[in-house]
């Protein structure tokens, strides 16, 4: 039978405040409302809740149709456009791990989410503050939608200095975040800008799919719309594409109403896998942390590297911030290497063995990815003392990931110094 606990309305959206159980606790529970699990008029329940793949729904009659067009259609079969169990299901899970969220949508993609979010917020003529260490695509939705729509895009420092500056040329309707930057990771002071924003009657959203809720409650921390790009940690096996938007009581129907408008859903198939995922969110999320950390520290030591870019170790910039509002880290970060020569770094990622070559990340496997991050920078200058490289550390044995690490800056330290790798 179902576990979830009702909120004050008793109508399954947001949590109760009197909710003391713990996160783990919530991944293994989140989203089991009798509702999704049982059978109207039959004791008991399954553990999990079923794949319900639906377009039509079919009425009794005319006026059972009637009554059903005339009232809330919200987490009741209506059309297959609307949802099913399954959808709502993973819906209800995100908002339970999500402490001040009215509500969460689906969508089918993170870049999907992010769209859709802004365009619940934003209307022409209006002006949006975006973090310069934004994800490429998101910077790209603004310039390619948003601006020739009638929306200006100002990129921001991610310390978030001068904000204040932006006010003289107008009001400002929206602030975006992204703690950690997923290139360079910056973090940002989230409480502080969400204080600032408040202040000014800005909205605020945030793309959260680094930490997820779990390490960091992007809306208790002041955010008004937390984004996730639910194909990354959420999935965790790198093979289904799916986005959510998590938002207080202020801009919740909103941001329904924007994705009904749109269209935009996820297939039950989708959902359910995704929901599968949720389950072991914690346990690999702990493994990520765990090995990332070994690999990054040792990282730090080797002469072939110039700088690790990751918010846990105690010399990146921004850890006094991490340390003070994240509860974990996870497997995602940047390191520098001594010496600006490409085809250096192509011959270290090329070589590797246990690092799979490719974009996206929060899967099971380890990943290595060339990244200049200078091309997407607006508003900062990004130097830095030889090419970037952005690993995301799976759940293998790290010792067999250093060793491969270690031979790949033996090739990257051979093509460098003129020889052969």
């Amino acid at each position: 039978m179902g576990l979830r606990p009702r909120n004050a309305q008793g109508d399954g959206r947001g949590v109760s405040e009197n909710d003391t159980r713990k996160p783990l606790t919530k991944l293994a529970q989140a989203g089991r409302r009798p509702e999704w699990t049982g059978m109207p008029g039959q004791p008991g329940g399954i553990v999990s809740p079923p794949v319900w793949r639906a377009s039509t729904i079919l009425y009794d009659d005319v006026a059972h149709l009637r009554k059903a067009a005339a009232t809330s259609t919200h987490e009741r079969l209506f059309y297959g456009r609307k949802g099913t169990p399954t959808a709502w299901s993973l819906a209800d899970a995100l908002t339970e791990l999500e402490p001040g969220a009215d509500g969460t949508m689906l969508f089918p993609s993170g870049v999907a989410a992010i769209g859709c979010a802004l365009m619940a917020v934003l209307k022409p003529g209006d002006r949006l503050l975006m973090v310069d260490s934004a994800y490429d695509p998101t910077r790209n939705f603004c310039e390619q939608v948003l601006r020739p729509w009638g929306v200006e895009t100002i990129y921001y420092d991610p310390t978030g200095a001068s904000l204040d500056g932006h006010l003289a040329d107008g009001p400002i309707r929206a602030l975006f975040l992204e703690s950690p930057g997923s290139l360079t990771f910056e973090v940002q002071d989230v409480p502080a800008l969400a204080a600032w924003a408040k202040a000014n009657g800005v909205v605020t959203l945030i793309d959260n799919t680094w930490a997820t809720p779990l390490y960091f409650p992007a809306l208790s921390h002041g955010v008004d719309i937390s984004i996730l790009a639910g194909t990354k940690y959420i999935v965790g096996h790198s093979d289904v594409m799916i986005g959510s938007v998590s938002a207080n009581a202020d801009w919740f129907g909103r941001i329904r109403q924007t994705a009904y408008l749109f269209g935009q859903m996820v297939s039950p198939d989708d959902a359910w896998l995704a929901s599968r995922g949720l389950r072991t969110l914690g346990i690999r999320l702990a493994q990520h942390r765990d090995s990332a950390l070994a690999i990054a520290h040792w990282l730090k030591d080797q002469p072939d590297v110039a700088r690790v870019l990751h918010p846990a170790l105690p010399d990146c910039p921004g850890h006094d911030l991490w340390r003070r509002d994240f509860s974990g880290s996870t497997g995602l970060f940047t390191f520098i290497l001594n010496g600006d020569d490409e085809a250096a770094r192509a011959a270290l990622i090329d070589g590797l063995s246990h690092f799979g070559i490719g974009y996206s990340w929060g899967g099971f496997e380890s990943l290595a990815l060339p990244v200049d991050p200078a091309r997407y920078r607006s508003a900062t200058r990004w130097d830095a003392e030889g090419p970037a490289v952005r690993l995301h550390i799976g759940l293998e044995d790290p010792a067999d990931l250093i060793a491969d690490l270690d031979a790949g800056l033996a090739r990257f330290r051979a093509v460098r110094d003129g020889g052969r790798a």
